[in-house]
């Protein structure tokens, strides 16, 4: 299945609620919690690579062989797509760039308003793909719980 694009389903309905959820718990459980930290925004976008070009640039950045040690200093451990989006044209060659990488892609709809509802993750109006980087922290744990219980339904 290497190299694959892997399509389990959409995150819609309650199901997307929950997985929207557990993203916000895991960015509000990792935010440092001392007053001298970075402000909100910057923190976040060393956490999160937010937008259709960031997320290419950072997935082009890594390399495709994992068996090469000279990877990137940033990683994306997870890549959330909106699937309803028009032109769909947008977002059609993330799939294969992430699989191509390892990286798998969450897919989420919610008749026209997932755009938003991701957006509100990253405290903007609207996002049509976000890139959770690999940094160690509570929302990394999460999100890997998602994906070890995806994997195994």
């Amino acid at each position: 299945m290497e190299g694959s694009v892997k399509e389990s389903g959409y995150y819609e309905g309650e199901r997307l609620t929950h997985l929207l959820a557990l993203v916000q718990r895991g960015i509000e459980t990792s935010k440092p919690s001392n007053v001298n930290s970075l402000p909100e925004k910057l923190w976040l976008k060393k956490q999160i690579a937010i937008g259709i070009n960031e997320v290419t640039r950072v997935l082009e950045r890594m390399k495709p062989n994992p068996t090469d040690t000279r990877q990137p200093p940033v990683q994306l451990q997870v890549v959330i797509v909106v699937a309803d989006c028009k032109p769909r044209m947008l977002t059609k060659h993330i799939p294969n760039l992430a699989a191509s990488r390892n990286v798998p892609v969450l897919y989420i709809r919610d008749h026209k308003r997932a755009s938003l509802r991701l957006g509100e993750l990253v405290k903007l109006k609207t996002a049509l793909a976000i890139g959770v980087k690999a940094r160690g922290n509570d929302l990394n744990l999460l999100l890997q719980q998602i994906l070890t219980r995806d994997d195994t339904s």
